[in-house]
């Protein structure tokens, strides 16, 4: 038999969005409903008549009510074969009545973690018996419907009235795979919190569980030929999932890794700060009195690249920075927020998607990273190292001056999210020159001094910008011919991590050539 009549409904849920509606609809069809604890009272507040589970079960709620499903006449009417003699004697002989639809959503413990809530209430926020009759129920889409999401209810009352009150066996299977999709997410997120119990700071858990929702649809991925989508894991800080699109096309793959790596970047800095991204990596990044000059100073250090490219914020964009990025094709600007000035400059332009994202992401904050290898996974701590001037060691005769030193930490933060090898100059609080992505650090370093080169020209000056830069370096230098490449280009001093078998001889070619240069003794690859 592939439609079933629904006669009962078992209803339990922790968020009561459209419940009375499908209650109404449900009683209207003449189904039986059974509910518990908040549900049944908010079912019985729109005068619907509920049969208590504890009168299914003949055992009340009880321990606060942590125990009130987990019964044999809740999980035999969910997961019996109604066909089998074996079952059907059981279910006559034990008094088991057949439950034809199950509708619970979970305690919403992502949410409840996200809030900061401490441990006690997180650990009360795990929902038992909900996963279990999910997943009772789940198994059996032979006989049993199983709706877990709130937006499922109106997919649902439109299968019963297509199918004279009943449920297909294609739509229970569909259920069922939603279903046990909601408790694999949900059980990833309480063992990942619960991950901190089992492993020390720099032990590795046994398991890695992953728990995200389907966010939307993308046409594509990187490319045509690729189907992807995007995935939220729950996490609430201020983020790409975060994000409210105000106008623009849909977003694309390409789009939203770049938009996330644009903003991650600004969110490294104090001062008004704009990112602009091409292909994952930054093009242009500057500091500023104001927004606006911020982008000015970004978009001068490589206005080649720049055009449709993705512009990130680290504050309100305002008017006057929306008219000056309305200047070129961009493909997406992202800020925390946009006053109604900006948004008005911005609507002329209908192609441009405008992201905010309520606030910024915290670039200390520990959280997880992985990447996806054949046949598994790669998990490391996200990259949230930082420095301060104390942390930095001199390594050459000269010392940086104050105004070098501060440009050695700018460009220090803006090189650890270039994608190796990485090579940033700056000036001033700006980036003049970046090379990325190169197999040699020092093919990096004359990628970066041609850059810099580059736009001596397109913005007339008298020589290049590079001129009494600083460099940084995401990882040290293995040889001379790279730091040599920075001095021939006109930089004065240098920031790497140091750490090579060869570091004496780049000091001393640092010495010759009259460099000043620090160590951090932090890498920052980024692959």
């Amino acid at each position: 038999m592939t439609t079933i009549p629904l006669k009962r409904a078992l209803i339990s849920v922790s968020d009561k969005a459209g419940l009375v509606e499908l209650g109404q609809a449900l009683a209207a069809r003449g189904v039986e409903l059974v509910s518990t604890g908040g549900s049944a009272a908010a079912l019985r507040a729109a005068g619907l008549d509920i049969r208590d589970v504890a009168d299914l079960t003949g055992f009340p709620e009880m321990m606060d009510g942590r125990v009130k499903t987990l019964h044999p006449k809740v999980h035999g009417g969910l997961l019996a074969r109604r066909d089998d003699p074996d079952h059907a004697t059981a279910m006559e002989t034990h008094g088991i009545a057949s439950i034809d639809l199950l509708v619970v959503n979970l305690y919403p413990f992502e949410a409840t973690v996200a809030s900061g809530a401490d441990e006690a209430t997180c650990i009360e926020n795990i929902d038992i018996g909900g996963p279990a009759m999910i997943r009772a129920g789940a198994k059996n889409p032979a006989w049993t419907c199983v709706v877990t999401d709130p937006e499922d209810y109106g997919a649902l009352l439109a299968e019963l009235d297509a199918n004279d009150g009943g449920t297909t066996l294609a739509f229970r299977q569909r259920q069922a795979a939603v279903a046990f999709g909601r408790t694999a997410a949900y059980d990833a997120a309480v063992a990942s919190w619960m991950s901190r119990f089992e492993t020390a700071r720099d032990a590795a858990p046994r398991r890695v569980a992953a728990a995200a929702r389907l966010r939307q649809p993308l046409r594509y991925g990187e490319n045509p030929h690729q189907a992807a989508a995007f995935y939220a894991d729950g996490d609430d800080r201020p983020g790409v999932a975060t994000a409210t699109q105000h106008q623009g096309k849909a977003l694309s793959y390409n789009n939203l890794a770049d938009t996330d790596a644009a903003i991650e970047l600004v969110a490294e800095f104090d001062r008004p700060t704009v990112a602009i991204i091409k292909h994952a990596n930054p093009c242009g990044v500057a500091t500023g009195e104001t927004l606006a000059e911020a982008y000015g100073r970004a978009f001068d250090c490589d206005r080649t690249s720049a055009f449709g490219g993705i512009v990130a914020l680290n504050g309100p964009l305002d008017a006057a920075t929306a008219e000056a990025i309305t200047g070129i094709f961009t493909e997406v600007v992202v800020a925390p927020e946009a006053t109604e000035e900006a948004r008005a400059v911005f609507a002329a332009k209908k192609n441009l998607r405008l992201l905010t994202i309520g606030g910024l992401p915290d670039p200390r904050a520990p959280r997880r990273a992985m990447k996806q290898v054949a046949g598994g996974w790669l998990v490391q701590d996200h990259d949230n190292g930082q420095l301060t001037p104390s942390d930095l060691r001199v390594v050459t005769r000269r010392a940086p001056s104050d105004d070098q030193m501060r440009d050695l930490l700018f460009a220090w933060r803006v090189a650890k999210h270039v994608k190796s090898n990485a090579i940033v100059y700056a000036k001033d609080g700006a980036t003049v020159g970046i090379g990325a992505g190169q197999m040699s650090r020092v093919d990096s370093s004359r990628i970066a001094a041609r850059k810099a080169q580059d736009m001596t020209e397109t913005l007339n000056l008298a020589h290049t910008p590079a001129r009494g830069a600083v460099l940084a370096s995401d990882a040290f230098f293995p040889f001379p011919d790279g730091l040599m490449a920075a001095a021939e280009a006109g930089a004065r001093a240098v920031i790497q991590p140091g750490g090579s078998v060869r570091d004496d001889e780049v000091i001393a070619a640092a010495d010759a050539a009259d460099l000043a240069m620090v160590f951090t003794g932090m890498r920052h690859f980024r692959h």
